[in-house]
This record gives structure tokens, sequence and C-alpha cells, in this order.
């Protein structure tokens, strides 16, 4: 199916160009406060990934025997934390790692990368209220195809960044604000070794040659 694209201006005075609804890339819009699964989900592109069960049951293991489990909202509405999702992340052969806000994006090797979890400051909406009540979000992003795309559930549709380039500087004017946390989403392999870093996949290619001598 070919991809349909309309530019929009968005909440933030930009005109990316966002993917039409009916596009083929798996896009799970906010329902209440399930941001987290609705980014796990989008970053797998994958509707079946996880659901509410799956990440209420992965809040009791990390607290088992609490009657309001510190990892989610006490309403059941969602609000899961970040250590749900890096737990949820490792029952599919992955691993969360903070990026070091202190660092060049650049030193990111995108080949070694599946993609990426955003944390970032949010009003609360009720319907069409929005309260003075302030929450975290959780956003996905990832490559599919060529290129990269915010797949925010907040948008109506996904967002394309585009390539390496783009994303480098859209990640890169994100982590700006002291206020916003990334996460880079890899194999449990890559996370171990470090190769997410182009420094650290240097260095492992180079030990592998020695190695082989």
């Amino acid at each position: 199916m070919g991809t349909k694209m309309s530019c929009v201006k968005n909440e933030n005075g930009s005109n990316r160009v966002s993917i039409q609804p009916d596009a083929n890339i798996y896009h799970e819009k906010q329902i209440k406060e399930m941001c987290a699964l609705h980014a796990l989900n989008n970053l797998f592109q994958d509707g079946k990934a996880f659901n509410r069960r799956s990440l209420d049951d992965i809040c009791s293991k990390l607290s088992p025997g609490y009657f309001m489990n510190p990892h989610k909202s006490i309403l059941g509405f969602g609000n899961y934390d970040v250590n749900v999702i890096m737990a949820a992340l490792q029952t599919k052969g992955c691993e969360a790692v903070w990026f070091d806000k202190r660092k060049d994006i650049n030193c990111l090797d995108l080949n070694n990368i599946l993609g990426f979890i955003l944390n970032i400051p949010t009003d609360y909406k009720w319907g069409i209220l929005h309260l003075p009540i302030h929450r975290k979000h959780w956003i996905s992003v990832r490559k599919v195809g060529n290129m990269y795309y915010n797949l925010d559930s907040k948008l109506d549709a996904p967002e394309i960044i585009g390539q390496s380039g783009e994303l480098k500087a859209h990640l890169k004017e994100q982590i700006g604000s002291k206020e916003k946390e990334l996460l880079v989403v890899v194999s449990k392999e890559v996370e171990r070794t470090g190769t997410w870093r182009q420094d650290s996949a240097a260095s492992s290619k180079k030990k592998r040659s020695e190695n082989q001598l």
C-alpha cells in the first residue's frame, strides 16, 4: 500500500509531514493515561505486543503484595512508570539505556538501535478541560522503511522526522530541555557490549579483528 502524506502545522508551529491514518504504519492513539502502552506497541509496530493486563502483571511482579502499586495509577488509568517500560522491553529481548544528556547525540550508532522512547512533560486533560496537573508522557520514535517517525500517541497520525541527520537534530532539540529524558532501545547483546555508541562499536570491531589474528 502506498504511503499518503499531508503537510500539517503542529501545535508547536512546525510544518513536519504527517502520514494520513490509512498509511501502513502502526500507530496507537492516546486512551486515558496509557501512553506507556501505546509507546511500546508503536515502537514494536505491533498492537498485540502488550496490553493493559500484561503491563499490570509486570507492575505486580515489580512490587508484589502492594494494594496500591507504586508503578501505575491507583485509579487504573495507566500512568505506568519507567520501571514497567524497562521490564516490558526485557520480555522482548531488549534493554532501555538512559542517554546521558551531557553526551553528543552524534555518538549514537543508529545501525545498532531499535528505536527511542522519550519522556516529556505534558498537561493533564479531562475531556476538553486542561487541568493544572502535570504528568510525564511517553513517546516512541523509530525507523519505518527509510524514514524515522515520531509515533506520539497524542498525534492524529505518525509524523515524519526524516533520515539520520534529521533524527539526531530532533533528539538533540528534545533533550535540550532539562525536563525531558531519552531512552535508547537496543537488543540485550548491544546493551551488553555498549555498541549503541559509535566509539564502543569501533572498539568492539577492533577487538574482534585482533582476536582473529
